[in-house]
C-alpha cells in the first residue's frame, strides 16, 4: 500500500516546474540515481546542477530515479523507465547511510551491483550498465562504494562533466568495459577505477597499500571549479521538497573558517566564494512569481558580500531564508535589515561546540556574546523558533563542557522570555543534539568516535539537566545509528562487502560484520596513528597529511588556527600547486 502523502510519479511531475523532457530516440539514456527521497533529492542543489548539466548535452537524455517505496521497483520521474533501461546510472551520494540505499535500489532494480560480475561484459541496458559515482560523500572517502562502482568523478561537475560526456558519446557500446575503464582513468585524472587499484592489509587490519597500473595516477585530483560564469542556482521547483517554493542560489565553494569537524571545508579547498556580481546573476535568473530567496553558504560568506546581496534582494522585493547562519554575521546592518524584512520563521545556529574551551577545540571561530547577541537580534525581529545545534562526544570532552552548553541554551531562554513577555509573543527554543562523527580528510580523522554508552550518558545528562523548560524541545541524534555512520565514514572495501551482506540479509549489522571478520571498532573507536594509511588517501585533495596532524594536536591543546586567506597562505598545501581545473590529462 502506497504511503499516505507520498505522491506517485504522475503526482510528482505535476507539482514541478522547471526541468527537461527530452525524446529518446537518438540519444544516450542516463539515469541520474539519488539513494534517498524525492523530497530530500530535490532539495539537494548539487543534484539539481548535475541533471541540468548532462541535459544540456545535445547527445544524451538524463531522467532521475530516487528510493521507491520497499518492494517497488526503482523508476524515472521523467518516463516512469525502470533502471534497466538505462546503459548508464550516475549516482550522487550525499550521505553515508546512502550507501545502503544505492545497494537497495540496484537490487531493487535488478541491476547486478558488483562491478567485478559486470566487468566481462560490454556496457549496456540491462544488469550490466555503467555505474558511474559522484557527489560529497564519495568526494570523502569512495572505498566502500568501490566493490560497487565502475568509475567515480572525484570533484566538481563544472569542469569535467561535459567533457566526460563527449568522450562517452564515442565509447559504450564500442569497448569492451574493462578496456572502456582504463582508457577513462589514463584520459581524465579525475575518474577513479577502482577496479584497477589493489588493496593490501597488514596484520592488524590496517591498510598497507593501494597501486594501480603505472598508466594510471597514483592518486586521483580533484576536478576543481575556479570561477563559474555564474553562481549555480535552482533549476526545478516543487511544492514537495524540503524548500519548496523558493530559489536557491550558492554563494561559493568550501569555506575559510577551519572548523576541525567539517569535512566540507577541507575537501572543498581552497575556499572559493563566488563574488557578490556573479551570485547576483544568479538571483536574476529566478522566475517571476519566487520572491523568496535562499542563500547556500551564509555561514561562512563574507559580510560585506552579504551585505550587497542584501540591498539588491530588498530592492527587487525579495525575501530571505537561509539553512543557517553564523552568529557573529549579524554584526552587519545591511544583513540584519533584510532579515527584519524577509519574516523568518525558523533561524538555526551552530555553536556547535557547547562550551568557550570546545569552541577553540574545534576551531568554530566566535564566541559566546557572538550567539547571545544573535539570539537576542533574532527574537527582536520575532522569528517564532530559533534553532541551535551542538555536538557531544568532540575530541576532549568533559562534564564541565557539557554543563556549559546546558547553561548556554538557559542563557539563550532567558533571551527569549525577556524579549518575548513584553510583547505577549513567545518564541520557542529547539536544540539539535548531534553526536560528533570524526570525518575523511579533517583533523579530526584521526580522533576515535565516543563510545555509544558514553554518549548516551551524555544525553541524559543534558535531557536532565534541561527537564521541565517550557516552550523548549529537544532532538538527539541517536547513538547507535552515529556509530554505524562512523563506520561508513572511515569505512574500505571489506565494509562495502559487509554492507552487500547486510542489504541482502537484513540481520543485525554488528553481528553479521564480524561474521565476516569486520570489526565495526577497529574503524569507529580507534584513535589513528600519524602515519597511518588511509582508504581515502588514493584520493588527493592537495592537502598535506603533516598539516591535519598538526591541526589535530592544536585542537587537543586547545589552539586555534586563523582563517584561510587564500592570496598568501600556503599552510596546508592545497595553494603550493594549481590545481587542475578541467580533470583531464
Amino acid at each position: 500500500m502506497r504511503k499516505k502523502n507520498l505522491p506517485n510519479h504522475q503526482d510528482l511531475r505535476q507539482t514541478e516546474s522547471g526541468g527537461w523532457r527530452k525524446k529518446w530516440k537518438g540519444r544516450i539514456p542516463v539515469a541520474l540515481l539519488f539513494p534517498n527521497s524525492y523530497h530530500l533529492g530535490m532539495s539537494n542543489l548539487g543534484f539539481q546542477l548535475v541533471y541540468d548539466i548532462i541535459n544540456q548535452h545535445p547527445d544524451f537524455v538524463c531522467e532521475r530515479v530516487f528510493l521507491p517505496e520497499e518492494k517497488h521497483r526503482p523508476l524515472s520521474i521523467e518516463s516512469h523507465r525502470p533502471l534497466s533501461d538505462f546503459p548508464l546510472l550516475f549516482c550522487s551520494i550525499s550521505f553515508e547511510q546512502d550507501y545502503l540505499n544505492l545497494l537497495r535500489m540496484m537490487l531493487m532494480g535488478a541491476i547486478e551491483p558488483l562491478a567485478e560480475k559486470r566487468l566481462p561484459h560490454q556496457v549496456a541496458a540491462g544488469r550490466f550498465p555503467l555505474v558511474v559515482g559522484g557527489g560529497v560523500a564519495t568526494l570523502m572517502n569512495p572505498e566502500p562504494l568501490s566493490p560497487f562502482v565502475d568509475l567515480f568523478i572525484i570533484g566538481d561537475a563544472e569542469p569535467l562533466l561535459p567533457a566526460f560526456l563527449d568522450y562517452l558519446k564515442e565509447k559504450p557500446m564500442e569497448h569492451e568495459r574493462q578496456d572502456l575503464l582504463l582508457k577513462t582513468g589514463e584520459t581524465f585524472s579525475s575518474c577513479y577505477i577502482p577496479g584497477h587499484y589493489n588493496v593490501s592489509y597488514k596484520d592488524d587490519g590496517t591498510l598497507e597499500h593501494m597501486t594501480g597500473p603505472g598508466t594510471l595516477p597514483e592518486r586521483i585530483r580533484k576536478a576543481y571549479l575556479e570561477k563559474p560564469s555564474v553562481a549555480g542556482h535552482s533549476k526545478i521547483f516543487s511544492s514537495e521538497t524540503e524548500f519548496a517554493d523558493m530559489f536557491l542560489t550558492e554563494l561559493g565553494r568550501g569555506c575559510t573558517r577551519g572548523c576541525r569537524f567539517c569535512a566540507a571545508g577541507f575537501v572543498y579547498r581552497p575556499p572559493r566564494l563566488w563574488s557578490a556580481e556573479k551570485v547576483v546573476e544568479a538571483l536574476k535568473n529566478r522566475p517571476k512569481d519566487k520572491s523568496r530567496v535562499g542563500l547556500l553558504g551564509m555561514e561562512m560568506a563574507i559580510p560585506s558580500d552579504l551585505e550587497g546581496i542584501s540591498e539588491y534582494l530588498m530592492a527587487d522585493g525579495c525575501s530571505l531564508s537561509f539553512s543557517s547562519l553564523r552568529a557573529d554575521a549579524l554584526a552587519k546592518v545591511g544583513l540584519r535589515k533584510l532579515l527584519a524584512e524577509s519574516g523568518l520563521k525558523s533561524v538555526a545556529l551552530a555553536p556547535d561546540g557547547g562550551s568557550e574551551r570546545l569552541r577553540k577545540v574545534i576551531n568554530k571561530g566566535f564566541k559566546e556574546k557572538d550567539i547571545l547577541e544573535a539570539a537576542r537580534f533574532l527574537f527582536d525581529i520575532e522569528v517564532a523558533n530559533l534553532k541551535l545545534y551542538f555536538m557531544i562526544g568532540l575530541p576532549s570532552e568533559q562534564e564541565a563542557d557539557l554543563s556549559e552548553l546546558v547553561e548556554l541554551v538557559i542563557k539563550v531562554r532567558e533571551i527569549m522570555l525577556a524579549v518575548g513577555r513584553p510583547k505577549g509573543r513567545l518564541s520557542s527554543l529547539t536544540l539539535s543534539i548531534n553526536c560528533f562523527v570524526p570525518k575523511p580528510w579533517t583533523p579530526f580523522q584521526y580522533a576515535p568516535f565516543a563510545s555509544v554508552k558514553d554518549l548516551k550518558a551524555k544525553i541524559k545528562y543534558i535531557k536532565k539537566s534541561l527537564a521541565g523548560q517550557a516552550n523548549m524541545k529537544i532532538n538527539m541524534d541517536p547513538p547507535d545509528h552515529a556509530f554505524f555512520q562512523a563506520v561508513l565514514a572511515r569505512g574500505d572495501r571489506k565494509v562495502g562487502m559487509a554492507l552487500l551482506s547486510y542489504v541482502q540479509s537484513e540481520k543485525n549489522w554488528r553481528q553479521l560484520f564480524r561474521q565476516l571478520d569486520v570489526d565495526p571498532d577497529l574503524y569507529a573507536l580507534r584513535e589513528r596513528k600519524e602515519n597511518e594509511l588511509f582508504p581515502w588517501e588514493i584520493l588527493d585533495h592537495g592537502i598535506t597529511k603533516s598539516y591535519l596532524w598538526q591541526e589535530y594536536c592544536k585542537a587537543l591543546e586547545g589552539r586555534t588556527t586563523v582563517p584561510c586567506d587564500t592570496s598568501k597562505c600556503k599552510r596546508c598545501g592545497v595553494c603550493v600547486d594549481e590545481l587542475k581545473d578541467t580533470g583531464v590529462q
